[in-house]
Order: structure tokens, then C-alpha cells, then sequence
């Protein structure tokens, strides 16, 4: 695999370390390249957990690998490369990974987690571009995908690979990358509708007025256990789903109320609530502190990514937030 590049100082580098067996300084140099690799996995997985897991499997197979390693591309595509057949892997590996469709206009990920925004990429043109592929929305919809599908369509078309790096990484040809690559942009033009499907286009966008206002309000609302002030958020469109747990994904305001009075949200044992605004996925979410009674403390109970137009939260992913370290939230109000 060749990127008709001359030899750079990191990949100079990366094969003298390679070449000496030096593993502190190995680990060093394919370090920097940690959180675009945890990022590129999570969209193949749609996991933290299992993300952050493969990333550290790339480093290892990198460094059984490292003498394979000529310099006849970036360091940075070679590690790429090795990330991306990982995960081709796990999934091969994990049949249950294969989403099955619902009957609803959307099927439940019930391993969707959350993902941390301190974690992302930390060169602002990467982060940039990271902004929309990162969104939920998007998450969801590349997981329609078949698997190498999913490969192809996110290295072409979110990374910018040309066909013959995707064909050779993938070990494909270019005929089958090319074909792949059209099935997988009618599936998402279908899964992401309005949508734009520049993904190597940097998203701008920062969080709006209107958004922040939405979850102070979300907030507020579950602070005075104040259904119809949280009602009057949501569009009547609403689509809700709670991970992990199945069964739960609804397309309307009312069943998704409905299932929060069912569930006794605002009744005794689930009325004391606190709230911090954050962002996960770079969208807008509130993490939810709840007391119960005999506890002295608020205990991080749930945390709820949103999305807002016109001033309206039209979807809203919750996600369990015990056992979520990684998102750098305090345990305890």
C-alpha cells in the first residue's frame, strides 16, 4: 500500500523504533495517533467500550506487525489499516452486532453507548470533521450498513481514502469498492433524509442558543417535576429510545410520555432530581442526578442526548450512565 509520498519524520522514526525493539518508543509515536483511531472504531462499532478495546488491539497487532512496516505510506494510514480490519474482525466474531429491523422506522442499538466529546480528536481539522460523522444519527445509520460496506463507505467517504488505498486496505478490488460504496450512500441518504453527505466538508457548527436553552429548560423540568414543562420540550414527532434497555424506542410525544408515567417518573423515589448541562457526541445532553430515598446524595442516574430544531427536542437517546467512567462525569451531586 503506497501513497507515493517521500519518507516522513514520523514514519523515519516509527521504523527505528520498530527496527531496535524499543516498545517504550514505539508506544510513544503510535500514541498520537490514539484518539482519531478510538474515533474511526467507535464508528465502526457504534461502542465506546468495545472501541477503546480495539484501538488498543491496532497497537498491539501494529507492533507484531512493525516490521512489516516500509514507509511506503503515512504511519498514520498504515495504523488506519490495521484499525479498521480489527474491527471487521469483532464483528465477524459477534453475530448478535448484526442489527435487525424493528418494524419502526429505525431499529434499536441496545450497544449504542455514548461518546465522551474531551475524547475526541484533538487537531481541530479532525474534530471539525468529526462533528457530524460523531452525531448519533449518524452512528445509527452506519450501523444499517453490512459490515465491509460500513468499512468502505467510512473510509472513503468520512476519511477521504481514494479507491485503490480503500481497495488494497481491504484487500478488495476496486470494482467491488466502488460498487460498495454506492450501495452504501443510497442506504444512508435513505437513513439520514435532509441530511448533507459531505462528511469530509468540517461542520462549523458549535451549539446554538436555542440548544442550550433546551436542556437548561430539560433540566429545570426534571428539577421541579414539571411534567407538562417537559412535555411542552418535545416535538410531537418525538423519537426516544432508552439504552440498553430493549423495547423502548418510540416515534411520539405521547407514547414516550406514556411510558415515562408507567415507569414513575415524578412519583415517589423518582422526584428528586439534579441536572448538569453537557455535550456527548457533540449534541447537547443533560446529565440526570437522581436521590432516592435514605441516600444523602444525587447519584448519576441517566444521561440524555438531544436533538433540538426550532427550539423543540425531536429525538432523545438515553443512555444508562452507570458503569460510564469515560465520560468524565462527577459521580455524585
Amino acid at each position: 500500500m503506497t501513497d507515493a509520498r517521500p519518507l516522513g519524520a514520523d514514519e523515519a522514526t516509527f521504523i527505528a523504533a520498530a527496527r531496535s525493539g524499543d516498545a517504550a518508543r514505539f508506544a510513544l509515536i503510535t500514541e498520537r495517533h490514539r484518539r482519531e483511531l478510538l474515533v474511526h472504531c467507535y464508528r465502526m462499532l457504534a461502542n465506546f467500550a468495545d472501541a477503546q478495546d480495539l484501538t488498543q488491539e491496532t497497537f498491539l497487532r501494529a507492533w507484531h506487525k512493525r516490521e512489516s512496516f516500509q514507509g511506503h505510506a503515512a504511519l498514520r494510514t498504515w495504523l488506519y489499516r490495521i484499525a479498521t480490519n480489527a474491527c471487521l474482525d469483532f464483528l465477524d466474531k459477534r453475530d448478535n452486532r448484526t442489527p435487525v429491523p424493528s418494524g419502526l422506522p429505525d431499529f434499536e442499538l441496545p450497544y449504542l453507548q455514548p461518546y465522551p466529546d474531551r475524547m475526541l480528536p484533538e487537531d481541530p481539522q479532525d474534530s471539525a470533521v468529526a462533528r457530524e460523522t460523531i452525531e448519533l444519527a449518524f452512528i445509527v445509520a452506519v450501523q444499517h450498513l453490512p459490515r465491509r460496506q460500513r468499512a468502505v463507505f467510512i473510509l472513503r467517504d468520512v476519511l477521504g481514502w481514494p479507491a485503490p488505498q480503500t481497495a488494497d486496505a481491504l484487500d478488495l478490488t476496486v470494482a467491488s469498492v466502488t460498487s460498495a460504496l454506492q450501495r452504501a450512500r443510497v442506504t444512508m441518504r435513505e437513513q439520514l433524509p435532509g441530511r448533507r453527505l459531505d462528511w469530509r466538508s468540517p461542520a462549523t457548527h458549535e451549539l446554538s442558543s436555542d440548544e442550550r436553552s433546551v436542556v437548561k429548560a430539560y433540566i429545570d423540568a426534571h428539577q421541579r417535576n414539571d411534567l407538562d414543562a417537559l412535555t411542552a420540550l418535545l416535538r410531537d414527532d418525538l423519537r426516544f429510545a432508552m439504552l440498553p434497555d430493549s423495547g423502548t424506542v418510540t416515534t411520539t410525544v405521547k407514547d414516550a410520555v406514556d411510558g415515562w408515567i408507567a415507569g414513575g417518573l415524578f412519583q415517589p423515589g423518582h422526584d428528586d432530581w439534579r441536572g448538569i448541562p453537557t455535550t456527548v457526541n457533540r449534541m447537547p445532553a443533560a446529565a440526570l442526578y437522581l436521590r432516592t430515598p435514605g441516600d444523602p446524595d444525587h447519584r448519576l442516574f441517566a444521561v440524555a442526548a438531544l436533538h433540538v430544531i426550532d427550539g423543540k427536542i425531536t429525538e432523545l437517546t438515553g443512555f444508562d450512565a452507570a458503569g460510564t467512567p469515560w465520560l468524565g462525569l462527577p459521580p455524585t451531586l
